[in-house]
């Protein structure tokens, strides 16, 4: 009798495991836009600026991150595809020259997740007490949201900010669990807020061209002060008065 029942279980989690790609997928809402189209006018070479990466922020419900690479590469090829600009300088790149027009570019997504736990130890209990039995028609979730800015500053300090949003749910069952599939789901997220992002930017175009403005005055003055004529005869020191104790 036991060993039946040991059977039963085996098969069980071999029909849950055989069924497992097709009971998992991936709600993302806004969907992922379609690559950001060119500016409709054509930015001759010598118009395009550099844009550096001035700053980049993550933060993982309200507690700040350190900003992965990968966060960074994605940022950089969407702005690439719109090709505004002459040159993109990561974060802590080599600057251009002094003197030269760039726009500073500043970054920060702010990312909720939920990956429902107590749900999901809930329903773990169950499928246990079932010996898997139930694991393929329980399913599991996983919410993750994002909230990117990004503001980007012209040589003559004029700001333009953009902002968009989006949000996407993976649904699992217990043995279509896996770090992929959350990764999934974060590149998915994250690929449409740059997609919103990037079709702002690219309505904005005439900004950022070189023309747009020109460069600002230095700021810096030179400031002659004439020194202070004495009457003839009389001494240039100051008189110090003195104060005996008693």
């Amino acid at each position: 009798m036991p060993h039946r029942s040991v059977r039963h279980a085996v098969m069980a989690i071999m029909v849950g495991a055989a069924l497992s790609g097709c009971l998992r997928w991936i709600d993302v809402n806004p969907p992922m836009s379609p690559q950001s189209e060119s500016p409709s006018l054509a930015i001759p070479t010598a118009e395009r600026v550099p844009l550096v990466i001035e700053g980049l922020r993550v933060a993982q419900n309200g507690a700040p991150q350190n900003p992965p690479a990968e966060v960074e590469r994605r940022v950089l090829n969407t702005i690439q595809e719109t090709r505004l600009f002459s040159t993109l300088v990561p974060l802590g790149g080599n600057l251009p020259s002094s003197g030269e027009k760039i726009i500073n570019a500043r970054i920060s997504f702010d990312e909720s997740i939920d990956p429902h736990s107590g749900e999901s130890a809930w329903k773990g209990f169950l499928i246990g007490a079932s010996m898997f039995l139930l694991s393929p028609a329980i399913g599991l979730e996983y919410d993750f949201a994002a909230h990117v800015t990004l503001e980007l500053e012209r040589w003559d300090g004029q700001v333009k900010r953009y902002e968009a949003n989006s949000a996407g749910t993976a649904h699992y069952s217990l043995f279509a669990a896996s770090p992929i599939m959350i990764d999934e789901l974060k590149g998915q997220v994250t690929e449409a807020c740059l997609g919103q992002l990037m079709s702002q930017m690219v309505r904005d175009t005439g900004f950022y061209v070189a023309s747009s403005s020109p460069l600002p005055d230095p700021a810096i003055r030179s400031v002659t002060v004439k020194a202070r004529r004495t009457a003839p005869g009389t001494s240039s020191k100051v008189p110090v008065s003195t104060v005996t104790k008693p």
